[in-house]
This record gives structure tokens, sequence and C-alpha cells, in this order.
């Protein structure tokens, strides 16, 4: 069985999951763990929900210009959101435009997943490369970063399998 959400874990996680996976428990597991839904439906309460993390953890860094969900976004390459930022002469100023998508399979998921996402993106507007400097900020944001993130990929497992 191949992992592909997984597949750049050590494989002592991926033999974890094999087992969550082959026992029928994987759903049980995430249902038990994250009983909930997160609430934030709309692109407007996208856009106030990352803002507000961006201003308890990254308030000097530049604001937002644009925050969506995106129906055509697929989870390709190991990308859960796209972060673009770009700038621009105006005049004798520079003008910064930064936007986060998030695919909107993700509006169907816990709010832990919804945060990893969100903390990953903003972290990209300070550190570019998913270096360490990357991860510690995405920790800084987030303690259960690493945990969320996993679960999020066997989550996305679990959606991919079900019938």
């Amino acid at each position: 069985m191949t992992l592909k959400y997984l597949a750049h874990y050590p494989e002592p996680i991926q033999l974890k999951a094999r087992l969550l996976i082959t026992s029928g428990q994987l759903e049980d597991y995430l249902s038990n763990k994250y009983p909930s839904l997160h609430e934030v439906q709309s692109d407007k309460a996208l856009y106030q929900y990352i803002n507000e993390i961006k201003n308890n953890y990254m308030r000097n860094s530049r604001s937002l210009s644009q925050v969506s969900y995106n129906s055509k976004l697929k989870v390709l390459k190991e990308a859960l959101g796209i972060h673009t930022y770009q700038s621009r002469v105006q005049g004798s100023k520079l003008k910064a435009h930064n936007s986060i998508t998030v695919a909107s399979l993700f509006k169907e998921a816990p709010p832990e997943f919804l945060r990893m996402i969100v903390v990953h993106e903003l972290a990209h507007f300070k550190e570019k490369d998913h270096n360490k400097a990357f991860y510690q900020l995405c920790c800084h944001m987030e303690p259960q970063y690493h945990q969320f993130e996993l679960d999020t990929r066997l989550w996305l497992h679990w959606r991919e399998q079900s019938p």
C-alpha cells in the first residue's frame, strides 16, 4: 500500500499509519481525536480568521490583500494551500500584494487542520523555503503543528479511500 501523503515520513510512522488503515481504525482515530468541524465557511470568514492569526503572531508583516477558498485547487505535489506575494512599484512607492488560497475541501475539515494550513501559508511570508526557521515559525504559531500536519495527511488519505 502506498501512502502518497506520508511518503516523506520515517518508516515507523508509515508503519503505524498502515496499521491504522489496514485494521479499519483510521476513521475512528480521526473522529475521536478531531470530533468537530470548523465554521469558517466563507471567503470573508476565512480572511478574518487568517488575519487574526497573522495579527497575533506576525503583526509587523505586510497586510493580506486577498484570501479565498478555491474549489479548483487540488491537493497536488503536497500543496494544501497556496500563498503569493508580489511587490509592485506604484509611483514612488512599493506596493505589496499578499494572498492565501486554501483548497475548498478544507471547508469540511477539523479546525486544527485548517489552522495548520493557515499557519503554514503565513509562515511562507517570512520564510520562503521549508527550512529550520520556517518550521520554528510554524511551531511558534501552532505548537502542535507537526502532529496536525501528520493527521491532516492521514485525513486526506482517509477521504481519498472512503466511498
